[in-house]
C-alpha cells in the first residue's frame, strides 16, 4: 500500500506576503449629516416657539394684540389733538405704516442680541454653533413680524376708507431693510452684551428716544431743518419713509437713501460677525 504523505503546512510568512500584495482598502470616511445646519436651525426655532409662545396663554395671539394695541392707542390719542394725520385721512394706517417696521426692528435686534444667552446650554454641543442660534432667532422673529404686519395692515385697509394704492415692492423693501437693520444691530449687541454686561443698561437708555426719532409719529418733512440734518442718519427714518411711499402714492419721501441703509446694516453685521467669531468662546465660558 502506498502511503500518502500529509501536506506540509504553509510557511508562516505566506499570510504576510499575501497581505503585502493585497489591494489597499480606502480609509474609513466619517459619515456627515446632510443639511446639518438647517436641521439645527429648525430645531432651535421649534424650541423657541414652544417655550415663548407655547407656555403663554394666547400664544401667538399676543404677537398681534400688542402692536395692534399700540397702533390703536396712538390713533385714538392723536385724533383727539389733531384733526387729520400728516398723510391721508386714516390715523390707523398712518401710524401702522410707521410703527410696524419699527416694531419689527425692535423685536429682531432685541431677540438676536440675546441669542447666545438663550441657547447657552445647547451651544455646549459641537453640532450647535453660535451662527445657528443667531440665524434661528432671526428667521423666527422675521416671519412672526412679517405675518403680524400683513394681518394688521390688511385689516386696517379693509375697515378704513383710506383709498390707498399699494406699491408692493416698496413695502417689501422697507420690511426687508428693517430686518437687515435689526440683524446688524442685534449681532453687534450680542457681542457687546456678552463682553460687557453693563452695555445692556447703556443700550436701553440710548434706545428709548429712538421711537420718537424714527418717523413713527411724524414725517421727516415736518421737522425743522436742524432736526432733519440729524435724523437723516437714523436708518429707521429711511425705512419709515419708504414704507409710507408704498401706501401713499402722492408721498415722495425724496430723502430716502436705500444704499445708505444697506451699507450701514451690512457694516454693522460684518463687524458683529467678526467680533463674534473672535470672542464667542470667551462669551460662552463666562
Amino acid at each position: 500500500m502506498t502511503r500518502i504523505a500529509p501536506s506540509s503546512p504553509a510557511p508562516a510568512d505566506a499570510d504576510a506576503s499575501e497581505a503585502a500584495f493585497a489591494p489597499a482598502q480606502p480609509p474609513a470616511v466619517a459619515r456627515t449629516r446632510s443639511f446639518a445646519t438647517a436641521r439645527v436651525v429648525v430645531a432651535l426655532i421649534l424650541r423657541e416657539m414652544s417655550t415663548r409662545y407655547g407656555r403663554t396663554p394666547g400664544g401667538y395671539l399676543w404677537s398681534i394684540v400688542e402692536p395692534l394695541a399700540a397702533i390703536l392707542f396712538l390713533s385714538v390719542g392723536f385724533s383727539l389733538v389733531i384733526r387729520t394725520p400728516s398723510l391721508g385721512n386714516s390715523f390707523l394706517l398712518f401710524y401702522a405704516t410707521g410703527f410696524l417696521p419699527f416694531n419689527l426692528y425692535r423685536e429682531l435686534s432685541g431677540n438676536v442680541s440675546r441669542a447666545l444667552t438663550y441657547s447657552r446650554p445647547l451651544l455646549r454641543y459641537p453640532a450647535v454653533t453660535w451662527i445657528d442660534a443667531i440665524l434661528a432667532r432671526f428667521l423666527l422673529n422675521s416671519l412672526t413680524g412679517s405675518l403680524t404686519a400683513l394681518l394688521l395692515l390688511s385689516g386696517i385697509l379693509l375697515i378704513s376708507d383710506s383709498r390707498a394704492v399699494l406699491d408692493i415692492p416698496a413695502v417689501v423693501s422697507a420690511m426687508g431693510l428693517s430686518m437687515l437693520v435689526g440683524l446688524g444691530v442685534g449681532t453687534l449687541n450680542a457681542v457687546l452684551l456678552g463682553l460687557f454686561p453693563i452695555w445692556d443698561v447703556i443700550w436701553s437708555v440710548l434706545n428709548r428716544p429712538l421711537f420718537l426719532a424714527s418717523g413713527v409719529l411724524f414725517l421727516f418733512e415736518d421737522m425743522p431743518p436742524v432736526a432733519r440734518e440729524i435724523l437723516w442718519y437714523n436708518p429707521l427714518m429711511h425705512v419709515a419713509g419708504l414704507m409710507r411711499t408704498g401706501f401713499y402714492p402722492t408721498y415722495g419721501a425724496h430723502y430716502v437713501n436705500v444704499s445708505y441703509v444697506l451699507l450701514l446694516s451690512l457694516g454693522l453685521l460684518a463687524l458683529g460677525l467678526l467680533l463674534m467669531g473672535r470672542y464667542h468662546r470667551e462669551i460662552l465660558n463666562r
